[in-house]
This record gives C-alpha cells, structure tokens and sequence, in this order.
C-alpha cells in the first residue's frame, strides 16, 4: 500500500496543480474581463503549464540540489527568471541609463561619448518603451459614478492598465511590446538616443557579458534587456550561495531576504543593485562565523571594496562591523584595526579612481546638470541642516511615518509608482515567519558584541542613507526626503531579523529542529517569491482596470 501510494502521489500533485491553474484563470477572466483581450483558453492552458512548471521545479530542486545553499541558489535563479520576464523593460529604477550604460559596455566601449549613438534597434526600443510607464501613461478627468450618479473625480496613477475617457480603449504594457515588435523596420520614427550620463563601467560587466552573448545569438535590443537581466541574475545567485554557505547561523532569514520579491525585482534587472544587494548579504553571512581566518577576512574587504564603487562613501561604514570580531575569534592574518584601515584606504583609493576615470574618459558632454534640479544644492543643505538639527529630525521621522517605515511598501515596485498592495500587507509578515524559522537554531547567538554592534551599524545606516538623499537629492528646507526606496533598507531589514531571532528563541522556545527548519523555509519562500512574480506580471498586463465613471 505504501509503495502504491507514492505512485499516486505525483499524479494527485499534478492534477491539483492543474486545478489551480483553471481557476487562476478563472479569476483573471471574471474579475479583469480578460475575455475582451485575451483568448481564455490559451490563458488557461498557460495558467496550467506555468503552475505544473513550477511542480516540476520543485521536485527537480527536492531530488538533485544537494544542500541548503544548493537548494537556496537554485530557487532564487528560477524565481528570478520570472521577475526577469514578469518585469517589463525599462521598469526599474534608472533602468533606462542602465540599459544604455551596459549596452555600450557590452559592444567593447569602455569610455564615455555622449554624442555617440546606438543601432537604430535600440533607439526603436527606447521610444516603444518609456521609464517609469504606470505614471508616464496617467489619465485624469471626471466622469460619471454608476452608483450615485454624480460626477466624480477619476484619476489612473498607480496603475499599470489605463483607460483614457469613459469609452477610452485600454493601455498596458503589452502596447509598448506591440508598437516595438510591429514597427517598419526600414522606417525609423521617434527620438534617437546617446549616450547617458553614468560613467560606472565595473558594477555592469556581468549584465554587459549577457547582452554580449544574446547579440552573439542574433537577438535584438529586447532580447539583449533579457541577456543582461540574466547576466545580472547569474551574478545575484552566486554571491548568495556564497553568502548561503558561508553563514553559520540565521540562514532561513538569509534565505528570505535573498528571496523577496523586492530583491529578485533588483536582481533580475540591468541595476548595478544585483550585486551590491549580493554583496550586502554575503558581508553580513561572514559576520554571523564565529571565527574568521584570512580567506573570511579578505572576502568580506572585497564585498566592501565593490559595494563602494557601485555607492561610494556611505558603504564605507561596512568596513566597522569587522571590529565586532572579538580577539580570541580572529585567526587571519594582521589585526583587526589593520583590515579595517586597508578596507577604508583601497575604498577610497577605488572610489576616486573611478571618479577619474569616469573624468578623463569623458568627451562631448555638456556641463551636467545637478541631480534633482536647480533647487538642490548640498552645501546649502547642509548648512540648513546644522542650523536646524530639530526640525531635520523631524523630517526624518515624518518621512519614515508617511511610507510605514518603507517596511510596508516591499510590494511598491517600479521607480516607486507601481505598489502591489497585497505584497506590501504581507511582507512584514513573511520577515516575521523567517525570524520565526531562525529562532530555532541551537547554540550560541552572535553574541552580545555582534548582536550591540550590528544593531547600531544598522540604525547609523539608516540614518546615513536618509541623510545622504536629503542633503544630495531633496531641495533646501524640503518637509521630507526625496527619493528614498525601500530596497535603500533591504540589508537593514535582515539586520533586524538577526536581532530578532535570538529574542524569539528565548520566548517562545521552539521545539523546531534548525535542519527542519532550514528544509521548511525553500518552499515557503520560494513560493512566496513565485506568487510575487505572477502578481507583479498581474499588474502590468492583466489588471487591475481602473474602472472610469461612466
């Protein structure tokens, strides 16, 4: 009986899952009126094939990844292929730039020409696909509400289907892929593009090796967006497995944070923030070791030095926590005090080198305007700051209040105009379950020094990334900050979930096993990360409709 029950159990898997793929796309039809746009059946059988791939993955993922780092890597490249896919062009923050910067690279143009141009496929790709679509496409008026009968007031910011006039036709995504695939290709119309303003080359080389290889396969400028989405997502997953196999503590919260649809949003898009958010995590999965020999120590001075080229100056403070390591716990070679001096010297040593090269490489640009515009300016605003230390705070607080601590918008996606609202009620919740699942590791914690330490380090990060945006971005005297976004504070985020799991531990006392606990946290997270990407493709190219008064 035994033996044929776990026959039978593959077929109830797949049978279950082809049930729910019918009535997913059930619910897309009757709640979004996909029938007037989309063939219903090629939506079910969609729905069905893409809920049994991810069946299959699953026990590919169960059956040969051998490991939790293993298993971990393997979930967060297969869900960040859906994000690749389910995000569309050009809809991460500075995207645009981005694409171009890693576009250029990727064509062996290492210097800066801004009165070079591209094929006349990118420049086609460009037009069809404008940044920060779900505001640059806004309709407003008044119309009437069927309920009342009255005029009333409609406004489409925030989402991403539109709908101009009361029997105005509907706009997605889907539109801007359309006007590109269908153009005349021997007609070209609209802007032609040059170079951007972004002198980084090092934090793009892995997006730029992707879009190298798709244009070696013959693909175009959409195609080379995905290569590079790719590449970058290659780059995300190794340095979290790495910092997977190297934590040694607290690994379902690495897990997590790894996994949150807000990191493989940035992980699997052309932003230098791939790495960087990689690097974020490896450093704090080397300071959980409680012993670290020299191969720790100088892996931890390479995240440090990369995560200054891609931002520098305030990423120098990830250069202190490496005084958190106590005496009798350091076995590399040299001091503390002396890793800690060489990780400063050759951050700062790499930041200006780039900043020159960034100079000297640079012809035909026109002096370039200060970021934020003419009201910006940092000398005043810090002048303003000094002068006016209460009132700054207060700022600051106000700012934190008005976005839930930007722990309440992990489902606010694009260039923050983009929110998935029910990503944004449950992320906390989730932080919470991986807390939860750290909880259960026996042994020591970080110990009251690391635990002291990183909590500090986090609330002085916080602060510095908060200060940095309003004295270089926001307009003197501004009531809050200007550009803050919630992937600023990922890295703070598990920061606190490592805080928080010794002190769940000693509450609640879980009976949990770590190896369960580790072994539970892949799917969990996995799935949650898989329902983001459906419900991020959801909102872009299948609802929800605002309804206009009619």
């Amino acid at each position: 009986m035994p033996h044929r029950n776990s026959k039978l159990k593959p077929l109830i898997l797949a049978l279950a899952a082809a049930a729910a793929g019918v009535l997913w796309s059930y619910f897309w039809r009757v709640f979004f009126y996909l029938d007037s746009r989309i063939s219903p059946l090629w939506v079910t059988l969609g729905c069905v094939a893409f809920v049994e791939l991810c069946l299959l993955a699953a026990a590919l993922v169960r059956r040969f990844a051998k490991g939790f780092a293993a298993k971990g890597a393997v979930c967060i490249f297969l869900c960040g292929l859906l994000f690749a896919f389910a995000n569309p062009p050009l809809q991460t923050p500075d995207e645009t730039d981005h694409y171009l910067r890693t576009y250029a690279i990727s064509m062996g143009r290492f210097d800066f020409d801004a009165s070079r141009g591209y094929p006349g496929d990118v420049d086609a790709f460009m037009n069809a696909f404008p940044g920060a679509w779900v505001n640059a496409h806004t309709s407003a008026g008044v119309g009437k509400n069927p309920d009342t009968g009255q005029e009333q007031a409609y406004n489409t910011a925030g989402y991403a289907l539109k709908q101009y006039g009361s029997d105005g036709r509907i706009e997605s995504v889907a539109d801007s892929f359309a006007a590109y695939l269908g153009r005349d290709t021997a007609q070209q119309d609209g802007d032609t593009v040059t170079e951007p303003v972004s002198f980084l080359i090092l934090p793009f080389l892995p997006g730029a090796l992707g879009m190298a290889l798709a244009r070696l396969l013959g693909l175009g400028a959409l195609g080379c967006l995905y290569g590079g989405r790719i590449g970058n997502l290659v780059a995300y997953t190794l340095l979290c497995w790495l910092a997977l196999r190297r934590a040694d503590k607290y690994r379902p919260a690495f897990l997590c944070i790894m996994l949150l649809p807000m990191s493989l949003f940035m992980g699997a898009s052309l932003s230098y923030d791939a790495t960087l958010l990689g690097c974020y995590y490896l450093m704090l999965a080397l300071l959980t070791r409680e012993n670290w020999d020299t191969s720790t120590a100088g892996m931890y001075a390479a995240a440090c030095i990369f995560v200054n080229v891609a931002k520098p100056y305030l990423n120098l403070l990830w250069a202190l926590p490496v005084l958190l390591v106590t005496a009798h716990q350091w076995k590399a070679r040299g001091r503390r005090w002396q890793w800690v001096v060489a990780m400063l010297a050759g951050a700062l040593a790499a930041t200006l080198l780039v900043e020159w090269y960034g100079t000297a490489f640079r012809f035909n640009y026109p002096t370039i305007a200060r970021q934020g515009g003419s009201t910006v300016n940092g000398g005043q605003q810090l002048a303003f700051v000094l002068a006016n230390p209460l009132r700054t705070l207060a700022v600051f607080w106000g700012t934190l209040a008005e976005n839930d601590f930007f722990i309440g918008q992990l489902g606010l996606f694009g260039w923050k105009d983009l929110p998935v609202n029910w990503l944004n009620l449950t992320g906390p919740i989730v932080l919470g379950a991986a807390a939860m699942l750290s909880s259960a590791r026996q042994g020591p914690g970080l110990g009251r020094r690391r635990t002291a330490g990183l909590g500090l380090f986090a609330l002085v990060y916080t602060v510095g990334a908060m200060a940095a945006m309003y004295i270089t971005y926001t307009p003197v005297g501004m009531v809050r900050i200007v550009g803050l976004q919630t992937r600023y504070f990922l890295a703070v985020y598990l920061i606190l979930m490592l805080l928080a799991a010794p002190l769940l531990r000693r509450f609640f006392r879980p009976a949990l096993e770590p190896a369960r606990a580790e072994e539970g946290s892949v799917p969990l997270f996995a799935g949650y990360a898989v329902v983001g990407a459906v419900l991020l493709f959801q909102h872009y190219f299948v609802g929800p409709i605002y309804t206009i008064y009619r």
